[in-house]
């Protein structure tokens, strides 16, 4: 009795067993068939974004250029020129294209501040006149480097109060040591991140600079 059952049952599971092996070619049949369309799906939104990040880049580089139409020197923007700004931050603030573009970044970044710091001390050690150094390093105090000031920078607090002194009577170098430590903060953080940034890749992939002047 106990074998009669036993093979009642195989009997009992044929039909399930047999009725699965339908289903599986179909599931199969249709994963052969769905994942070519899948691929190809996925290399048109590749195609499309790398059509997106070229518009981008023109369109960035035409705004990079009327930026500077007015100026005596007319460069055009190479793609060369973007290369080597992957090179060194030096490398980026010698361009002046590579400078704005940077600095739109930082304005992304919400830290422009430090770019800015960095421009102003550079002009500010240009000035000859007592009266207007004394002007302007008073100015440049009260915008970045006192407590809570409107574009206050990341610098530390020896720093911060050396400078205080140092306005009192200030000369061209005076704003030196922080702007060694903003630069240092823009080459170790924000420039890696530049680099990798949808902004800088856009231009890369741009492969038409040319851009109508008006």
């Amino acid at each position: 009795m106990m074998a009669s059952g036993l093979l009642s049952d195989r009997v009992l599971q044929g039909p399930c067993l047999k009725s699965k092996a339908p289903a599986q070619v179909l599931s199969l049949e249709k994963s052969l068939i769905t994942a070519p369309l899948k691929r190809s799906q996925q290399l048109n939104m590749e195609r499309e974004d790398r059509k997106r990040s070229r518009s981008l880049g023109k369109d960035f580089i035409c705004r990079l250029q009327c930026m500077f139409v007015n100026t005596s020197s007319m460069e055009t923007l190479t793609p060369e020129e973007m290369l080597l700004w992957s090179q060194s931050l030096d490398k980026l603030l010698q361009s002046k294209y590579g400078m704005a573009t940077f600095h739109s970044f930082l304005k992304v970044e919400f830290s422009d501040e430090n770019m800015e710091f960095w421009l102003t001390c550079e002009e500010y050690k240009k000035i000859k006149s007592s009266n207007k150094l004394n002007a302007k390093a008073k100015k440049i105090y009260e915008q970045y480097i006192q407590a809570e000031a409107p574009k206050e920078i990341n610098i530390d607090h020896h720093t911060r109060e050396t400078i205080k002194r140092n306005v009192m009577s200030p000369t061209t170098i005076c704003f030196d040591e922080a702007q060694k430590i903003v630069y240092g903060l823009m080459e170790r953080d924000s420039y890696p991140r530049f680099l990798r940034s949808d902004i800088y890749r856009s231009l890369l992939n741009s492969t038409d600079t040319d851009c109508p002047r008006g």
